[in-house]
C-alpha cells in the first residue's frame, strides 16, 4: 500500500475522505495491556504501514482513531474495535493485509471494513465472556450460578477515580451459564478437553456495557458475595463477541451493516 512512507503522517489539514473500521484481537501475553498500551501500537502501526490516517486539526494534532469498548487489562479479546478516518481511499482488504503484517505478536486483524452510516458506538451495548476459573469445576460453579440469577440484585464495591462506588452486578449481566452456551451447547474448549472441567470451570456471560463497566472479575466478585464462592487462581476472561442485544437476546454483530452497504 505505502500511501505514505513509514514514519510520515499526511499533513493535518488533509481532510478525511472515509472510515475504516477495523475488528482486532488481543491475545497472549498482549492481554496485560493497557488500553493506552494498545491505542500507541496501533498507531505506530498505521504509521509503519503507510495508511494515511488524517489527523486533527489545533496546535497539537492527533490521528483520528475512535475506540470503542476496549478490553480492561488483563482480559483477552477477539473483539476490539477502532475507526480510522483515513485521507484517501483504501481497499479494506489490503488495508487489513498491510496492517496485520506489521503489529506485535498477541495483537492480529480480524477484518477491516468500509465504514457506512450510523455510529459503530450505536451497535455495541453488550459483550459475550468466557471466563475461566483455575481450581473451580464446574460443578462448583453451578451452585453459584443458580443463586447469581436467583437474585434480584447483587451489588460489589468499583474502586472509580471519584472513590469507591457500588455496582449492581445482576443488572447488568443478560444472561449467565456455567460451561454451557446459551444454546445449551458445550463450549468448544470443554468439547476439546473435557477432563479439564474436574478442575477449571468455565462461564460464559453475557454483560451489557454499564457505567461504571462491569467486567469479568466483577462477575467473579458478585458469586463470591451471593454465594460465597472463592477463586483460588486469577481467573482467565476473553471476550468473543460484542454488539447490540436483540430481542431475543443474541449479540448482532457491529459491522454486519457495513458489509451490506459496502458494493460488491
Amino acid at each position: 500500500m505505502a500511501r505514505t512512507k513509514p514514519g510520515e503522517a499526511p499533513h493535518p489539514s488533509a481532510p478525511t475522505v472515509a472510515k475504516l473500521r477495523m475488528q482486532f484481537a488481543k491475545r497472549g501475553r498482549a492481554r496485560f495491556s493497557s488500553h493506552r498500551d494498545v491505542a500507541r501500537t496501533m498507531e505506530w502501526t498505521l504509521r509503519r504501514a503507510g495508511v494515511p490516517v488524517s489527523l486533527s486539526h489545533g496546535f497539537s494534532p492527533h490521528p483520528r482513531l475512535s475506540w470503542i469498548g476496549a478490553a480492561p487489562t488483563g482480559a483477552a479479546s477477539e473483539a476490539e474495535y477502532v475507526e480510522i478516518g483515513v485521507t484517501e481511499h483504501l481497499d479494506p482488504v489490503l488495508v487489513a493485509r498491510e496492517v496485520d503484517a506489521v503489529l506485535p505478536e498477541g495483537i492480529a486483524v480480524v477484518e477491516v471494513v468500509l465504514a457506512g452510516p450510523g455510529a459503530l458506538a450505536d451497535r455495541i451495548d453488550a459483550s459475550r465472556w468466557e471466563i475461566e476459573t483455575p481450581g473451580v469445576s464446574d460443578d462448583t460453579l453451578a451452585g453459584a450460578v443458580e443463586a447469581f440469577l436467583a437474585a434480584p440484585e447483587v451489588s460489589v464495591e468499583r474502586l472509580t477515580k471519584n472513590g469507591p462506588r457500588p455496582l449492581d452486578v445482576r443488572s447488568a449481566v443478560a444472561e449467565l451459564a456455567c460451561g454451557l452456551t446459551r444454546k445449551g451447547e458445550p463450549l468448544a474448549a470443554d468439547r476439546e478437553d473435557r477432563a479439564r472441567a474436574a478442575t477449571c470451570g468455565r462461564l460464559t456471560a453475557v454483560v451489557r456495557h454499564t457505567t461504571p463497566a462491569a467486567r469479568p472479575d466483577d462477575v467473579c466478585s458478585a458469586l463470591r458475595a451471593v454465594a460465597g464462592l472463592e477463586f483460588p487462581e486469577p481467573v482467565r476472561a476473553t471476550r468473543w463477541a460484542q454488539g447490540r442485544l436483540d430481542e431475543r437476546g443474541e449479540l448482532i454483530d457491529p459491522l454486519a451493516a457495513d458489509r451490506a452497504a459496502t458494493p460488491a
